[in-house]
């Protein structure tokens, strides 16, 4: 990880200076660079000595980041991870420009890898990741979308990515078809339980404490598998209720505690959970036909970590 987030660095330079300096100001936040090391853990677990999966690590979280510039525009966001979003302090105009710098330098990162197959499934996934803001943005502020929209959403916005910076592990090291496909339903379901943590955790004390507003997807009208469940369950007084807040985005003092309580009474926020427990199995189970190492526990503790968050 030492030598991507110094790969990272120096594909960010340009000679033009907010380049480097915004993409600078939203990869120092500090996130967790979950992906990047999923793509170094599963080559290592395919048994690869080189060094390609370094660049390529490079190139996932370059997709990720300029995907999280977008999203802070769509969103409105002034803040990631407690700090103010690159949107906030540069302007919308230069946060939109830098992702697309960003996900260029990725493209150039991948032709100079040189394999048409990393090429296809990196390339696949970013048109799938974008794909999936659009849906979510169809499905934003309507509480009539269903468990399977959500799915369907979360699965291109998120697990797209997860999956691929997984697969190309296994391509790099020059592995069977089988264990590239061990490595992609490993990512996806990483992906989606990380996903429905993350939504859990919105309506969570814990969020403070990760560093986090608490309600940000509630205060922007998103749609969530906790927002479904209880939408679904309740009587008419209570959907009449969610229509307002996340519809109409008419929101009063104390309905995000009303909605939480909401959440609670119809078990939303424990079902998301146990939801996100299953798919980290599927997760762990992915990997059952590869010999038993340190990586392979590395990359079941990831699992283990990704859902942990919420306590």
């Amino acid at each position: 990880m030492r030598a991507v987030n110094a790969l990272i660095v120096e594909r960010m330079h340009s000679p033009v200076a907010l380049i480097p300096q915004l993409a600078g100001h939203i990869v120092a936040a500090g996130g967790k660079r979950l992906r990047p090391m999923l793509t170094l853990a599963s080559a290592q677990l395919c048994g690869y000595e080189g060094q390609r999966h370094l660049a390529l690590a490079t190139c996932v979280e370059f997709i990720h980041t300029a995907t999280l510039l977008h999203d802070d525009v769509v969103d409105e966001s002034d803040l990631r991870r407690g700090l103010a979003t690159a949107n906030a302090l540069f302007g919308n105009k230069a946060s939109v420009l830098v992702g697309d710098f960003l996900f260029s330098r990725a493209f150039q990162l991948m032709v100079a890898d040189g394999s048409l197959e990393v090429l296809r499934i990196l390339s696949d996934a970013s048109a799938i990741i974008a794909e999936g803001e659009v849906h979510q943005l169809l499905t934003s502020n309507d509480t009539t979308t269903t468990e399977e929209a959500y799915l369907e959403v979360i699965s291109s916005k998120t697990a797209a990515l997860f999956a691929a910076a997984c697969r190309i592990g296994a391509v790099v090291a020059e592995r069977p078809e089988t264990d590239a496909e061990a490595l992609d339903r490993f990512g996806r379901s990483l992906g989606i339980a990380f996903q429905l943590v993350d939504d859990v955790l919105d309506f969570s004390a814990r969020q403070a404490e990760l560093g986090k507003s608490v309600g940000d997807d509630f205060r922007e009208g998103k749609i969530t598998l906790p927002v479904v469940l209880a939408f679904a369950r309740g009587n008419e007084e209570e959907r009449t209720f969610w229509r307002r807040c996340l519809e109409d985005l008419e929101q009063r003092a104390g309905d995000l505690e009303q909605a939480i309580a909401l959440m609670t009474k119809h078990n939303a926020l424990e079902e998301s959970m146990e939801r996100a427990r299953n798919y980290g199995r599927d997760a762990c189970e992915a990997l059952d036909g590869f010999a038993d190492s340190p990586i392979k526990s590395a990359l079941l503790e990831a699992v283990e970590f990704s859902i942990d968050r919420a306590y």
